[in-house]
């Protein structure tokens, strides 16, 4: 398989799984445009990529921005995959209503705003790749508004899939992905996190960034997948 000639952008490609898709789709002969809100990130993700690779700084959460950047800065594409979102979780009456929109103006309006705005601009046999997660299909205790927000997600795809059609629309559903989202914990309160999640799982381990880049190459290579939610979460909602 190959994205030779095939332009794809990925915002969130600053990090973790966008990174890793980033990198894949570059060995694969793509053009790779990423964006993050971290100049920081971008800079270390371009000395990392390459310098074939273009970098963007954008705040996806800003309607306007992501227009600009789409009709000025992309002009066409091929793919869009959009990995970005600033997340938390936390009891939900001990929660600050704002902290609950500002999750939404990240996750949920960041992602319609990307692919609203880059629709247009989608080649012929192109495709869209929104993000989800876990917590929308299997429901834990202080991730109310993150459920929400992921099980939004999940359905403003599949929604997409039939408005944007012959256009292709997926939505990928990670599980818990050892990524640098979590860098801010104690060293070993996520080492003893990721193995407690581990013993739980079928496949014994937690997933890697590399793990769901692999699905989104996919999503992008198989003409005939649309409107799919793809988990990836090492069999964690079967337990």
């Amino acid at each position: 398989m190959t994205l030779a000639g095939k332009k794809i952008v990925i915002i969130g490609g600053s990090s973790g799984i966008g990174l890793e898709t980033a990198a894949l789709a570059l060995e694969q002969g793509a053009e790779v445009v990423i964006a993050s809100r971290s100049a920081d990130k971008l800079r270390q993700a371009h000395n990392t990529l390459g310098s074939s690779v273009s970098a963007y700084e954008l705040d996806m959460a800003d309607e306007q921005a992501v227009k600009e950047f789409m009709t000025r800065d992309v002009k066409r594409l091929d793919h869009l995959v959009v990995t970005a979102a600033q997340t938390w979780s936390g009891p939900f009456l001990a929660t600050e209503t704002s902290k609950a929109r500002e999750l939404f103006d990240s996750k949920f309006w960041g992602q319609y705003y990307a692919a609203k705005h880059a629709a247009p601009l989608l080649a012929e046999g192109g495709s869209i790749t929104l993000f989800s997660g876990l917590v929308a299909f299997k429901p834990m205790a202080g991730a109310a508004s993150l459920g929400a927000v992921n099980a939004a997600v999940a359905s403003l795809g599949q929604t997409l899939a039939l408005e944007l059609a012959p256009l292709r629309v997926n939505v990928v559903s990670p599980g818990i992905i050892d990524t640098p989202s979590r860098a801010g914990m104690d060293d070993a309160a996520r080492s003893a996190f990721y193995e407690s999640v581990a013993a739980r799982l079928p496949v014994k381990r937690v997933g890697q960034p590399g793990d769901v880049a692999q699905s989104v190459l996919y999503l992008l290579h198989n003409s005939f997948v649309t409107g799919t939610v793809l988990h990836v979460d090492g069999g964690h909602l079967l337990t």
